[in-house]
């Protein structure tokens, strides 16, 4: 598996940010499973709009962090890259 941060568009149109080494199985988490990140919980359906990899998951995790204090024109700019 391939660690990875990644960048959800939620149906309210907000971003969630977050970070796993199955990307298309913690996908299908947010957008089903009852547990799990409240947050995405409500705002179903979500769709993946961002990714990067890494070599270890601790590194994503440090990225994730690093995404999540950026604005929201911030993570627009990233996304578009």
């Amino acid at each position: 598996m391939i660690p990875q941060v990644y960048i959800l568009r939620c149906s309210d149109n907000s971003f969630y940010t977050g970070s796993t080494n199955d990307i298309q199985k913690r996908l299908h988490e947010h957008n089903n499973l009852k547990s799990w990140a409240h947050y995405t919980k409500i705002r179903r359906p979500v769709e993946m709009i961002y990714t990067e990899e890494f070599e270890t998951l601790n590194e994503a995790r440090k990225r994730e962090y690093e995404i999540k204090k950026l604005t929201r024109k911030e993570k627009e700019k990233l996304i578009e890259k």
